[in-house]
């Protein structure tokens, strides 16, 4: 979820040319070309779709904006309304299934909702990463945006865990995850959301969709 202020909206080197390699072989390589990759949506009800249509939700829009692409992937939705980052830590061993090539984390907005200590959040990620990089599959992080009601050392803190665990974790990092919308005044943003305030609408989710997609894009090359 994104807070905006006054509105309150809420809601190492070898590994590195490891990933240039694969995206060499997936170039040239039929066979792995033909393949589509599977990628993971770990998230919360931003993922889920929460009171959308099914075809208007995250991942089917961004199933159709890949396929719009040319990028053949089979994505799954793993995105649970409500969840925080301990949710996601959670349950990330048993849905990585043996399938799993690639995972999108979008998690956070529930921990800022809740006011939780971004060290706690940040340990929690670490976590999903952890796992991950056990699977060996690859992690994309969305960021999500703390507002500066909580103080500038909460939103210092908490703005800094996604940009610093990918380095660490040399996870791939995309635009925050409401990027898509611009900037301005939150009430001309208002018409991306749903009356609740809080989830995009299908408009909203579209726009985010073309800003996080090109993103996904590399993160399923990559994977190849």
């Amino acid at each position: 979820m994104r807070l905006i202020e006054k509105g309150f909206l809420t809601y190492g080197a070898l590994r590195g040319m490891g990933k240039v390699l694969a995206v060499i072989g997936a170039l040239v390589s039929p066979a792995s070309a033909a393949e589509p990759v599977t990628v993971l949506a770990l998230g919360d009800s931003l993922t889920q779709g929460y009171g959308l249509p099914e075809e208007g939700g995250f991942v089917p829009q961004m199933r159709n904006w890949l396929k719009g692409q040319g990028v053949e992937a089979d994505l799954i939705n793993a995105g649970v309304s409500g969840d925080t980052t301990a949710g996601g830590a959670a349950r990330v061993d048993w849905s990585l299934t043996p399938e799993v090539d690639a995972m999108i984390v979008t998690l956070g907005g529930n921990d800022l909702l809740r006011g939780i200590d971004p060290a706690v959040s940040r340990r929690n990620i670490e976590t999903i990463l952890d796992v991950a990089e056990e699977r060996g599959v690859e992690v994309l992080l969305v960021p999500m945006a703390a507002p500066g009601n909580y103080g500038a050392t909460y939103k210092a803190e908490f703005d800094a865990i996604y940009p610093e665990l990918s380095e660490a974790y040399d996870a791939m990092l995309a635009a925050e995850f409401f990027a898509g919308l611009g900037e301005g005044d939150p009430a001309t943003l208002q018409r991306y959301f749903q009356p609740d305030g809080i989830h995009p609408n299908a408009e909203g989710v579209r726009r985010i969709v073309e800003t996080l997609g090109p993103h996904v894009a590399e993160l399923i090359a990559t994977t190849k």
